[in-house]
């Protein structure tokens, strides 16, 4: 069940949600709500991002293995022309 929240617009910026709501046919109301669920999604995806990002940083202390930036480009250029051995990692 949904829930009813204000919201105070500035009067410009109401204007141009309004404006642009309506030349794509749809109401003020969709329209933001369809800008508060991208930015939500935005913000979880860049969240896990700096998650995964952390994590694989810690991996890397924890291991000392890292790839050779040619190494990983090369390994890709294989992978599209179809499956292809990872590179050897490279210790510090």
């Amino acid at each position: 069940m949904s829930e009813t929240t204000t919201i105070r617009l500035p009067p410009k910026l109401r204007a141009r949600v309004r404006a642009l709501a309506e030349k794509s046919g749809r109401s003020a109301h969709s329209f933001i709500l369809e800008a508060v669920e991208r930015h939500a999604a935005y913000e979880e995806e860049m969240r896990n991002l700096v998650k995964e990002a952390l994590a694989a940083d810690a991996d890397i202390e924890r291991t000392g293995e890292v790839y050779r930036a040619d190494d990983v480009h090369a390994w890709v250029d294989r992978l599209a022309k179809g499956a292809a051995p990872r590179p050897k990692p490279w210790h510090r």
